[in-house]
């Protein structure tokens, strides 16, 4: 439910109407008490999708501020179906990486406005 409303970066559509997330590409595993491991793997819309970086970096800056609970995040892009996934998964899973993205002003502003909640 958390991310189902993100809005793609490009479109007017949310990633979910776009079938770039799904319920199924979600798995949560309890590692510890009360702490989970959260795993979401996306299907960008084409295979050379140019915003696949910053969609993951949508995912997961809208899970980190919403999750309730102490969470491991991993954001993967479903395996055949990005011709870059290897080195996107590694870009959106690297906390310098993304800490760096976030304090770029006009990156940051794109992420608020597809985080941010419809009316």
């Amino acid at each position: 439910d958390i991310i189902r409303t993100i809005r793609d970066p490009e479109k007017p559509n949310t990633l979910e109407e776009l079938e770039v997330v799904t319920e199924s590409c979600v798995e949560v595993h309890e590692i510890g008490e009360d702490e989970y491991l959260v795993i979401i793997r996306f299907t960008p819309t084409v295979p050379h999708c140019s915003l696949a970086t910053l969609i993951g970096l949508c995912l997961r800056i809208k899970l980190q501020r919403c999750l309730p609970f102490r969470h491991k995040l991993e954001i993967y892009i479903s395996e055949g179906t990005h011709s870059t996934e290897e080195d996107i998964n590694k870009q959106i899973n690297d906390k310098e990486r993304v800490a760096a993205a976030m304090e770029n002003p006009n990156l940051r502003e794109i992420v608020e406005q597809c985080v941010a909640e419809p009316d």
